[in-house]
């Protein structure tokens, strides 16, 4: 089976530290989320699996460098969603290809989506939630009916997740940039169907903003989120603090955090915060909700 991760954009609502990470690299208790994906995909049964990239591309390049069965596309402008895909279809076979946004969490099962997608032998199978922030799909059944720019609470909300007939890219043109859904609108207009796979029940995060980024670790700490065993073993106290870190004299953790490896001085209170790689969070500090990236 195959698959791609859209890894290429700018984070542009994590700045500034999307400025010098990108999005799809943030580590999640301190994994990069594109590693955790990997080997999500990779344990349900994919054995090629195409990322792109664009910004900041050779923290990418070096993050997948190795890795077996990991294509890697540069791309020298930005594609977007459609463009992207478009530029994979030389080193895609005929099956049909899983597709999931670099910067989503989730506890979508993809071997059944998949399975999914072959017995409905559909174009397109698109993954839908209720999730009312991003409701602007309108849904009839099991095809999706219309694509829209407003949230609306009866409609659903595409998760980022879809299983695709390569053959459809060949619609896109090559090498500028275009939308997936652009393609889709046209589908619909011509009375072709887009599929739905419905997860109203879906534990899901898109790591959008740094609220969201916060929020996703507070869920995973305290057990409110099912855990991707790629990303190893929770501890006991909701405080996960990497082996490598250094901490000085008489400081306080409450509350949840995650802290990499990483400098804490004395005396410093750190509560509900992330701490990435290689940080300096100095003495005295009283850290408070917050991300302390050593990077921006």
């Amino acid at each position: 089976m195959q698959a791609m991760i859209l890894a290429a954009g700018f984070g542009t609502r994590l700045k500034p530290y999307s400025l010098a990470k990108p999005k799809p690299l943030f580590p999640v208790l301190n994994v990069p989320l594109l590693r955790a994906t990997i080997d999500r995909l990779r344990s349900s049964g994919f054995s090629s699996i195409t990322v792109n990239c664009h910004h900041l591309r050779e923290q990418v390049r070096e993050e997948v460098a190795g890795r077996a069965g990991v294509i890697l596309q540069e791309e020298e402008i930005i594609l977007g969603t459609g463009g992207g895909l478009r530029q994979a279809l030389d080193n895609l076979d005929d099956a049909p290809l899983l597709v999931t946004n670099g910067d989503i969490y989730h506890n979508l099962d993809f071997r059944k989506l998949y399975r999914h997608h072959l017995k409905n032998d559909a174009e397109v199978t698109m993954v839908f939630h209720d999730y009312p922030r991003f409701n602007t799909v309108s849904l009839a059944g099991n095809r999706v009916s219309g694509f829209h720019r407003k949230q609306q609470s009866n409609w659903r909300a595409y998760t980022g997740i879809q299983v695709i007939n390569p053959r459809i890219l060949m619609e896109i043109r090559t090498g500028v940039y275009s939308c997936i859904i652009d393609l889709y609108r046209r589908m619909l207009a011509n009375g072709r169907a887009i599929h739905c796979f419905h997860a109203d029940d879906l534990c899901w995060s898109d790591m959008g903003t740094i609220g969201d980024y916060l929020e996703l670790h507070e869920m995973l700490l305290l057990g409110r989120m099912p855990l991707w065993p790629e990303l190893g073993v929770l501890p006991e106290n909701s405080m996960l603090i990497d082996e490598d870190c250094v901490i000085g004299r008489s400081c306080r953790f409450t509350g949840w955090n995650c802290v990499g490896a990483a400098e804490i001085g004395d005396f410093v209170h750190l509560s509900r915060s992330v701490v990435w790689d290689k940080a300096r969070v100095a003495s005295h500090s009283r850290i408070e909700g917050t991300l302390i990236s050593g990077v921006a």
